[in-house]
């Protein structure tokens, strides 16, 4: 077997859709003074970096299921899956969970991808400074990219994983292999940091949301600050995104279908920050796997093939949804169509096959995917867009922090425009009157209106963990109960998830989480 150092030693992908090899001495492992460089190396280095967002490993698979299934809004359909998802799904995380990190295809997991990220980040930085006067002119913008994605890895990382390594461009690789864990508190010091220096030099806005402009890092401050408990902060960011936002080219998409929709999302004005699959399949990566995971086998609604049934919220989430909720609609599948046309309702979908939960499952990944010609192969193979920060989020933010700082009436302002889009629909008819507009808004009222409008965008697990709210959601009132049966949440453990054991076993320095 091939001896690898997951952590520290990990090789740049240089290809935007390509994975790595990461055996310990590529090529690519050189320091950036030991290669020749030129600006157009270093631009193929920060598309790498940004490559990695792609990759099942990321959102598409690894850690969109995880970040799914610990919430409270999704459950695991079919039971036979693998069990390293079940884990996820009921809080029985094994220290070595191959989602974390699968020591045999370490390709696959998330622990060493997200510090891919970070390596080509930190290479683009040094790399860089090399360039100096072939940079001028770029260099600031080049160096910001690559501070943002840095951040935006470590963004994760920090709230995934508490206390850990931080490793920026200064650390040589031969003392990041034994590197300490570095506090929370100094992991977002330095976070913020990055995001300042990206906010100063990106451009205002992009037509590519892949790339992140000025209104992304704001964004991205403004949610830290907000992660932080720091409300007057995270108000000052989302407000100067919001007052902003013409410069910005921000908006609300008037359809929020469209959001969801793999070409009407290209026009829309709403996308701050996007992962946008390429409908190439590379040695399985930059693939649509949400589609397939979120999708029921059997099926011919957007695609022959159908999907896998395995992430599926449980019935009290659909059924307490109003169903006048135009979102509703939007999110979920309560129907299907069989290969032969027939239409069956959710309690019959063990019919098609009895590998499917019989409970309405999640639309935004399969109906998005099938809007392509290219979503064959249970929609894994589209170029769909998965949003990472949207304007809606922002006016979120804004109005959690307002209500913190005594400013409710702001508060209810944003909450409201984005109810008033909920209620407009598609335009084409008379609108709901659901949801009505607010007026005093809470701040359980701001959490339930993030949970609806942002259902299942990888949001709701880091909302339940920042405001401590595991055991009144994951307790005998919470939406899984008639699922699980028992309740396995703790909060003195499962708000963070284990620290590798490969990676201590090779570290002295690394230390565990409690619990693990």
């Amino acid at each position: 077997m091939k001896m690898f150092k997951y952590l520290f030693t990990l090789v740049l992908a240089l290809s935007v859709v390509g994975c790595s090899d990461l055996e310990e001495n590529a090529v690519s492992q050189l320091e950036p003074e030991e290669r020749e460089l030129d600006l157009e190396t270093v631009e193929t280095t920060i598309a790498g970096a940004y490559g990695h967002l792609d990759a099942r490993a990321f959102l598409s698979r690894a850690l969109g299921l995880t970040l799914m299934l610990r919430s409270d809004m999704v459950d695991i359909g079919f039971p036979s899956t693998p069990p390293e998802r079940v884990e996820m799904d009921q809080f029985t995380v094994a220290a070595d969970n191959p989602l974390i990190l699968n020591i045999t295809r370490p390709e696959t997991s998330f622990w060493p991808r997200l510090y891919q990220v970070v390596r080509a980040a930190n290479e683009t930085i040094l790399e860089v400074e090399i360039l100096d006067d072939q940079a001028a002119g770029v260099k600031e913008e080049l160096t910001a990219r690559a501070r943002f994605v840095r951040a935006f890895a470590y963004y994760h990382l920090v709230r995934l994983f508490g206390d850990i390594p931080y490793l920026d461009e200064t650390i040589p690789t031969s003392e990041a292999s034994i590197a300490a864990r570095t506090s929370a508190e100094e992991v977002y010091t330095n976070i913020i940091a990055d995001l300042q220096f990206a906010k100063e030099w990106l451009p205002d806005s992009r037509s590519n949301r892949a790339l992140p402009g000025k209104a992304a890092a704001g964004a991205y401050l403004a949610s830290v600050y907000l992660t932080r408990g720091e409300y007057q902060l995270a108000y000052n960011e989302a407000t100067d995104v919001i007052n902003n936002a013409g410069r910005y080219n921000l908006a609300l998409e008037p359809d929020y279908r469209n959001i969801f929709h793999a070409v009407n999302t290209d026009l829309s004005a709403e996308p701050i920050f996007v992962i946008d699959f390429v409908g190439t399949n590379i040695n399985d990566e930059s693939r649509d796997y949400l589609a397939a995971f979120t999708g029921f086998f059997g099926q011919a609604t957007y695609y022959p093939s159908g999907g896998w049934s395995v992430a599926v919220p449980a019935q009290a989430v659909y059924d307490t949804w109003d169903d006048a909720d135009y979102r509703k609609s939007v999110n979920f599948d309560a129907e299907a169509v069989d290969n032969n046309g027939n239409v069956l309702t959710f309690n019959e979908f063990s019919n098609l096959d009895n590998r499917n939960a019989n409970r309405p499952h999640i639309s935004k990944y399969t109906a998005m995917a099938g809007d392509l010609p290219q979503a064959n192969t249970s929609g894994r193979d589209s170029h769909s867009n998965y949003q990472l920060m949207r304007y809606a989020e922002v006016l979120l933010i804004a109005a959690e922090s307002a209500i913190e700082i005594g400013r409710t009436g702001e508060a209810d302002q944003w909450i409201n425009m984005i109810r008033e889009r909920a209620r407009n629909g598609d335009g084409t008819g008379e609108p709901s009157a659901v949801p009505a507009d607010i007026s005093g808004a809470t701040i359980a009222d701001v959490l339930e209106e993030r949970r609806l409008e942002l259902a299942f965008e990888h949001k709701r697990w880091y909302d339940i963990v920042r405001r401590d709210m595991g055991a009144e959601v994951f307790g005998p009132n919470g939406f899984e109960q008639e699922l699980q049966g028992t309740v396995n949440f703790d909060a003195n453990r499962d708000y963070l998830l284990p620290i590798p054991p490969f990676e201590i076993a090779n570290n002295p320095n690394l230390t565990q989480n409690p619990g693990y």
